[in-house]
């Protein structure tokens, strides 16, 4: 009888302890009738496949103790292998907790081609080899050759000067040292690099350090994350704290300080001046190897808050990073170099006592010989002294790797409602009364930045006139009828004139992009209006910006395919360490005091990365106050250049005595700083090259190549400017003698 295949009917006869196993490919066999005489008998089908079973037992296979232990001795001598299928990759330089036989050898080969050997180990005799104990033989420092590989020469060179000085082989003793390259030349590459390496190795075959903080800017605090993700590539994951409540930020710290060993899962701390200052008590409860100060020339006053907290800061090693670490006078430098070296100085009295008089002295116009000669040898010792823990390199290294940049200085003329405005606050608040008296009162303050608002536009002295404050009653009168600010009103202002000029021709002859920069906030509003009436695209960068938002329209900006064309930044806000290399040209709207803030915002541009040729355009108004700080800016640099950059005949080119004459106003001048000057280069208000024979003048603007009315004018941008408002300019090609300029 035939069977069923039914799963039914497998199921039933398995229960009834059928002895067939059914096979995958089991086939039932073919059945014949059975013949006459036969008797019948039954086959059962056994599947070939079919293996007999092997008993299972509980007892173990080896009974014997001594094979037992040679089975589990032959199990573990057995190499580690990569569980991977044919991985042909490198199995590492040492096995996990054994430790390495031989003598000590350094991380990364000193003899590749291109190697950065920062410490060379003395060369010993064959007698001394032997005697020298291998365990503690020093090797070579060597910069991760994925840092070398991208290190410019100069960078190279900027991470030996910071390794030997903070590793105290410079000056011993003190284990500090100052960063102050201009602008642009990678300050923040280098401290990455340095930072790596004292993390990674040493002499002694261990870790030079094992945490390092990172203070700057809070703008910056999210850009040093970025830039030490970009150049270590997730080689290690630094903690950046850039906002939170005070608990959560109090715990990331607690748990950055507890952090111990030779392999600390964070150990860099990226934290803001603000944030740092706060919490100072957790960071001072234990110990960092290193702290590296951004933008250090905040730590300029030693009396303020934030340099006695990072003062008290249990670190030996500190590097301060400041492209302009002599701003305002010699005792701001002093505590610069006095936070990153004690002593090397002496005391901030001794200091001004023994350099900063004799230097100053020296350096005024109106200075004896004796004085200036006692001046020049207190120089070059405070220089001797300074340069062995302090590296300054110039941007004229950037002509290798940078397009051109044109530095225009643009005077611009008042126009008659300003210059009347001007005249007749002069006649009311007669704030030069108080100055000549040698008193610089509130009111003497609140009077220059008045004119300085004047200068940028009427507008923003409008409220003092309804209000007729004093200097302006009667002004209201002056501004014509039906005058209201809720427009802008560009031929109102000379230099609002000209920037509405260089706006509109760039943005019809070229795909340039613009940054506007300004001290007052009330000024970037009207750069708002001006861009909403035609129908400019923009961005804003003020104080009221979260940091976060920050870095994401800045990276937006940079980007080609992006529409906006201007870029508005307030030069107090995040004039400092941003990158905007999406714009070529830049407006500086209004001069600071301070030459240093005007010369970071300016460097925004031609930085790394830049390919266009580089505009940067400072307006000033004509004859008046502005012109006053930019006379004023000179001076101090003047003084900058001779302690830091070292150049011996920088021109005496004012007069202490000069510089109260604030308060004027010189209507006849085309540029009141170059009459000042008396430049060589210029007859008759028309520069001559090379100066005339016989000329008498002694002063010159050395740091300008040309003086230029509009016939001497090339940038034609400007020259479409000129019929408008402009006076005057003076023009510095970057390193045109490398570039072959004309």
């Amino acid at each position: 009888q035939r069977r069923s295949l039914a799963p039914s009917q497998l199921a039933k006869r398995k229960a009834g302890d059928e002895e067939e196993e059914e096979e995958e490919d089991w086939h039932p066999p073919t059945t014949r009738k059975r013949q006459k005489g036969e008797t019948e008998s039954r086959e059962c089908y056994k599947s070939p496949f079919r293996k007999p079973l092997a008993q299972l037992t509980n007892r173990p296979h080896c009974l014997d103790s001594s094979q037992h232990e040679a089975f589990i001795r032959s199990i573990l001598s057995k190499p580690f292998k990569i569980p991977i299928p044919n991985y042909k990759g490198p199995l590492g330089l040492r096995a996990l907790g054994i430790k390495r036989a031989g003598p000590r050898s350094p991380l990364h080969d000193p003899f590749e081609e291109g190697a950065l050997v920062l410490y060379e180990p003395p060369v010993l005799s064959a007698h001394d080899q032997l005697k020298i104990d291998k365990e503690k033989a020093p090797v070579h420092v060597v910069v991760d050759p994925v840092l070398s590989r991208v290190l410019r020469p100069h960078q190279r060179e900027g991470v030996k000067f910071l390794w030997d000085c903070v590793t105290s082989r410079r000056i011993p003793g003190s284990h500090g040292c100052i960063m102050a390259d201009e602008m642009g030349l990678g300050k923040t590459l280098q401290c990455i690099t340095l930072m790596w390496t004292l993390l990674r190795q040493s002499p002694d075959c261990k870790p030079e350090i094992e945490k390092a903080v990172v203070v700057s800017p809070s703008s910056l605090v999210r850009n040093w994350y970025n830039e030490v993700e970009k150049w270590l590539g997730g080689r290690i994951q630094p903690l950046a704290i850039d906002g939170g409540s005070k608990e959560e930020i109090d715990r990331k710290l607690v748990g950055f300080m507890n952090q111990r060993g030779l392999r600390v899962p964070s150990p860099i701390l990226i934290i803001s001046y603000e944030t740092f200052r706060l919490h100072a008590e957790v960071l001072q409860k234990g110990s960092v190897g290193l702290v590296i100060c951004d933008e250090g020339h905040r730590l300029k006053n030693s009396e303020n808050q934030t340099y006695q907290a990072l003062n008290s800061l249990n670190t030996p090693r500190r590097v301060l990073i400041s492209g302009t670490p002599i701003q305002n006078d010699l005792l701001e430098y002093f505590s610069l170099v006095h936070f990153v070296n004690s002593g090397i100085l002496g005391t901030a009295q001794e200091f001004k006592r023994h350099f900063e008089m004799p230097i100053l002295k020296g350096r005024d116009a109106d200075a004896s010989e004796a004085e200036r000669h006692k001046g020049e040898e207190r120089l070059k010792e405070l220089i001797s002294i300074v340069n062995r823990c302090l590296i300054r390199r110039t941007s004229d290294i950037l002509s290798k790797y940078l397009p051109v940049k044109i530095e225009q200085v643009v005077c611009c003329r008042l126009t008659p409602l300003q210059a009347e405005l001007y005249k007749n606050f002069l006649k009311q608040a007669k704030p030069v009364e108080e100055l000549k008296e040698g008193k610089i009162s509130v009111s003497s303050l609140s009077s220059i930045t008045s004119l300085k608002k004047l200068c940028n536009h009427p507008a923003l002295i409008y409220d003092k006139c309804v209000e007729e404050e004093e200097g302006f009653m009667g002004a209201l009168d002056l501004f014509p009828a039906g005058y209201s600010t809720k427009s802008v009103e560009p031929q109102l202002s000379g230099k609002m004139l000209v920037l509405d000029y260089i706006l509109a021709v760039t943005k019809s002859t070229s795909n340039d992009k613009v940054v506007l920069v300004s001290n007052y906030t009330q000024t970037l509003d009207l750069f708002e209006k001006l861009c909403r009436s035609r129908r400019y695209l923009y961005v804003r960068l003020d104080g009221t910006m979260s940091i976060k938002k920050r870095a994401k329209i800045v990276e937006r900006f940079n980007s080609p395919s992006n529409p906006e064309f201007i870029f508005m930044l307030s030069s107090k806000a995040g004039g400092c360490g941003l990158n905007l290399i999406g714009a070529n040209r830049l407006v500086m709207f209004d001069p600071d005091w301070n030459p240093a803030n005007d010369e970071q915002a300016m460097a925004r541009v031609w930085r790394d990365g830049q390919k266009k040729m580089c505009y940067i355009y400072r307006l000033l108004s004509t004859g008046t106050i502005e012109e006053k700080i930019f006379q004023r800016q000179t001076h101090k640099k003047a003084l900058s250049s001779c302690v830091v950059d070292e150049e011996q005949d920088v021109e005496r080119h004012f007069s202490l005595g000069e510089l109260k004459e604030l308060f004027t106003l010189n209507e006849t001048t085309t540029s009141d700083t170059h009459d000042k000057i008396k430049c060589r280069r210029c007859v008759n208000g028309h520069q001559v090259r090379p100066p005339p024979e016989g000329s008498d003048c002694t002063s010159d603007l050395s740091q300008w190549n040309h003086c230029a009315d509009k016939r001497g004018l090339q940038d034609s941008v400007l020259k479409a400017a000129w019929d408008a408002a402009v006076t005057f300019t003076f023009h510095h090609h970057s390193h045109e003698e490398q570039r072959g300029i004309p």
